[in-house]
């Protein structure tokens, strides 16, 4: 397997399936090392959860939209986690303040714009939904999308939720393309956001067929933890978390 430079350029990175692996082992290790922040960065996720089910209490189109929207802002969130993996790596102490101030910490790097940029696409998807909605369900709905869920059973109703579902795994996808390694890489090297995002794509592209899988065990994984009142995030999250900071040390050793 190869690396990047120090610029980071890509340097034919490949990835094999047995990395998956590995890193969900050591994503394992790390939350059983460091229990407390996995479990404090992952209350984070299911506070914000609960918060955006709240808003949409009672109105199945808008827990609909804010249930699909949410993992696009999930990756800024694991910052933290990624600190938490690269002290361990490095045998650095685990100093709570200090972890939980790296976001803060990093104001005046890349990271904050590369933050912004998920922002602007969780509201770009807000919007997009929004479209989707009018287009199937006819202008009125932008005042006020039908709310019972028998609209949604009907010949356009079906069309409109796997248009949305498919709309969504595609945007989904792009924004995973570009913040898989960038936002580690980010919190490890001195590169610009743009040089981040680029350098993931690419990484994304040379590895699709894996990185594809490991885009669907986050996702399906992820989907499962939102069941139980979004408690099984308290599990996945840390792990995922971690071990895609462990993935990120694969392409970039």
């Amino acid at each position: 397997m190869s690396s990047l430079d120090n610029d980071g350029n890509t340097q034919e990175v490949r990835l094999g399936f047995g990395d998956l692996r590995a890193v969900l082992r050591l994503g394992w290790a790390d939350f059983r090392a460091a229990p407390v922040y996995g479990l404090f960065f992952a209350g984070v996720y299911v506070l914000a959860g609960l918060i955006l089910l709240q808003l949409g209490a009672g109105m199945f189109t808008w827990t609909l939209t804010l249930s699909l929207g949410f993992p696009l802002v999930a990756p800024f969130l694991a910052v933290g986690l990624y600190e938490v993996s690269r002290r361990l790596e490095r045998g650095a102490p685990l100093v709570f303040s200090e972890i939980l101030g790296v976001i803060w910490q990093e104001r005046t790097r890349q990271i904050p714009w590369a933050g912004a940029i998920i922002v602007i696409y969780f509201l770009f998807w807000s919007f997009f939904a929004h479209m989707l909605f009018a287009l199937f369900m006819g202008p009125s709905a932008l005042l006020g999308p039908p709310d019972d869920i028998t609209h949604y059973l009907t010949g356009r109703g079906l069309a409109l939720t796997l248009t949305e579902l498919a709309s969504g795994a595609v945007l989904a996808f792009l924004l995973f393309a570009l913040t898989a390694v960038s936002l580690p890489m980010l919190l490890d090297r001195e590169v610009d956001f743009v040089t981040a995002m680029l350098t993931s794509l690419r990484v994304t592209r040379d590895n699709l067929r894996v990185m594809l899988v490991w885009a669907c065990m986050i996702a399906v994984l992820t989907l499962l933890a939102l069941v139980p009142w979004f408690l099984g995030l308290f599990l996945v999250l840390p792990i995922l978390g971690h071990a895609s900071w462990h993935l990120y040390r694969r392409v970039v050793p």
